[in-house]
């Protein structure tokens, strides 16, 4: 008895230990995330005015040159500095997918809050179109809108914000019915308050962390989209440093034994999307403390 008494006891211990191990963990990918955006940030910003080479500037008797210490990245096929270039092409994939991300949200923030708000037959009627949309492939629908334009950056940013709301707008729809049911909505409502003041008052201010974590979680997956259809030359003209067009043209140097035209592009996508993702997840914690007190257990 003394003994199962003694284990009962060294429980809370060994709990407590492995929440610290967990905050510790969860410590260190948020100050990872952060210190990987601020140098993706800072590189956007600082390296084209510090740096004054034209990204443009071919140089064919220096071409697929490996990285060295005049150029870290290396070259490309006609002699183009790689850092430059992929520093250009994050800023017109970030460009892409903070503008898509943003327009896909106050679509999806409003088609959810709409129905979730007036519930009923809209509510019904709203969602069959959501899952029909979202019933056909994200990247057949993407070219499928990008076809119709001449190629550009609107285009792509109309093309991913169009195929990407559906995601928000379940979610806001999910939060403005879990907040109808609370009671100082009822509480609104028996005070004589009209639909829209309960929805612009109450409803809409409880949805918006919500939507803005689903816009920040979308920037990399609408840059992975751009950087999709642009490999399939449906995106950004062929002369943009974009992400996808530089992966797209290192196709015959990466045949050929020459992997440093593709892997940096690649890892410019990759540190941002990793990065925002460290981050969203705080902040998904935090704005979730339910989630986060059973993650500490």
């Amino acid at each position: 008895m003394a003994e199962i008494t003694a284990e009962k006891a060294e429980r809370p211990t060994v709990w407590r230990s492995h929440g610290t191990d967990r905050r510790s963990t969860r410590t260190l990918r948020l100050r990872t995330s952060a210190a990987l955006l601020t140098v993706t940030v800072l590189a956007v910003l600082l390296v084209p005015p510090l740096v004054q080479l034209d990204q443009q500037a071919v140089d064919l008797a220096a071409k697929l040159q490996p990285p060295s210490w005049e150029h870290p990245f290396g070259t490309d096929d006609v002699g183009r500095d790689l850092l430059l270039r992929c520093v250009y092409g994050l800023r017109v994939s970030l460009l892409v997918g903070v503008a898509a991300a943003l327009t896909a949200t106050v679509v999806g923030t409003a088609v959810g809050a709409t129905a979730g708000a007036l519930g009923g037959w809209v509510d019904r009627a709203v969602m069959r179109v959501v899952d029909t949309i979202a019933s056909v492939p994200h990247l057949l629908l993407g070219i499928f809108i990008v076809a119709m334009f001449r190629p550009g950056v609107w285009p792509v940013v109309i093309s991913v914000a169009l195929t990407h709301w559906l995601s928000t707008a379940r979610i806001v729809r999910a939060e403005v019915l879990s907040l109808r049911s609370r009671p100082y909505i009822d509480a609104a409502v028996s005070g004589g308050a009209s639909r829209w003041r309960v929805a612009v008052r109450h409803l809409l201010p409880g949805v918006l962390p919500q939507a803005a974590l689903a816009a920040v979680l979308m920037v990399p997956h609408a840059m992975w989209h751009e950087s999709a259809l642009s490999f399939l030359g449906l995106g950004l003209p062929t002369h943009t440093a974009s992400l996808g067009n530089l992966i797209q043209e290192a196709r015959g140097s990466l045949l050929a034994g020459q992997w440093w035209p593709t892997l940096f592009p690649g890892l410019f996508l990759i540190v941002p999307t990793l990065a925002v993702a460290g981050l969203a997840g705080a902040w998904r914690e935090r704005i979730n403390p339910r989630r986060r007190s059973e993650l500490m257990l």
